[in-house]
């Protein structure tokens, strides 16, 4: 029987241990239900994080893997970094000679991370919350991670209006913890216009969404964001709500990728990294754009 190669779960880098915990809750929960499957996971983008991705790659070599599929768990592309997952992925490659690896695109908005979302979103608002009614007096804020790259900004645009259509909700928009405009408190102003014109004389109410899969430092930093707008706004409800986390839909998003994944391309020893994250946009000295194909597809400190 042909060993199955393994799954390398890639997060954009995080130091927070609660981040951490929840990537090894995933990695967890795909072994127990593909034991076929060699799976690991870590972080990348970010020095001293509890679980590095580099450890990740070397436990799956220890444990006999040759061949790797590489899924960035990111909701969408993260801009330029110093050490990007192509880096990464290279040097475990010198490191371990004959090690082979395809790296697919970002999660992103996949229909079953849309399906968190939502509920994390029922979450925040507890009783009620899918009432028509409710639903049509709520707004709703996503807010990414920022980037400089307007195509990784352009991915949470995207999210937002999925998130949207056939919902209810009486918009949903879009904000950035960093690094991109609008910022949170700006994002909430749109939010209170919107929930102003969709009320009709009842109270509306304004849900923050973290567009993030694990919690740390953004969250946090999110979170402070939006109670001070709250605090200095008394007559608009504001509800926070949480991180994607390690759901049972964020697993079967992940196998579905790597399936689809082996089923469609070999794993030559020199593959390159697939997903925007990885294949960053390169410019060239005319300041034309230079993208992979895999670029043209469609975290978390």
């Amino acid at each position: 029987m042909t060993t199955p190669p393994a799954l390398l779960i890639a997060g954009h880098g995080t130091r927070d241990e609660g981040g951490a915990e929840a990537l090894r809750t995933l990695v967890r929960m795909l072994g127990d239900r593909h034991p076929d499957v060699p799976v690991a996971g870590g972080f990348f983008g970010a020095p001293a994080s509890p679980l590095p991705l580099d450890d990740a790659v070397d436990g799956l070599v220890a444990r006999g893997a040759t061949r790797l599929v590489v899924i960035p768990l990111l909701p969408a592309p993260t801009g330029p970094l110093p050490d990007a997952l192509p880096s990464v992925l290279e040097r475990a490659a010198e490191r371990h000679p004959g090690l082979g690896y395809t790296c697919d695109a970002e999660l992103g908005p996949h229909p079953k991370v849309l399906d968190v979302l939502e509920r994390r979103l029922d979450e925040a608002l507890a009783a009620g919350a899918r009432r028509p009614e409710d639903r049509a007096r709520t707004t709703v804020l996503l807010v990414g991670r920022g980037a400089t790259d307007p195509y990784a900004n352009a991915e949470v645009a995207r999210a937002a209006r999925l998130l949207w259509e056939g919902r209810g909700f009486a918009g949903v928009e879009t904000a950035f913890v960093s690094q991109a405009a609008p910022d949170v408190p700006a994002g909430l102003d749109r939010c209170r216009a919107l929930v102003a014109a969709a009320s009709s004389g009842r109270p509306g109410r304004i849900v923050v969404l973290p567009y993030f899969f694990f919690p740390g430092g953004l969250l946090e930093r999110l979170h402070l964001q939006a109670e001070g707008w709250a605090a200095a706004h008394p007559g608009t409800e504001v509800f926070g709500a949480e991180a994607i986390g390690p759901a049972a839909e964020v697993a079967e998003a992940v196998m579905e990728r790597y399936r689809a994944t082996v089923a469609d391309a070999p794993l030559p020893g020199d593959a390159a990294c697939g997903g925007r994250a990885a294949a960053e946009d390169a410019r060239g000295t005319d300041g034309t754009a230079l993208r992979t194909a895999a670029a043209a597809d469609a975290g978390e400190r």
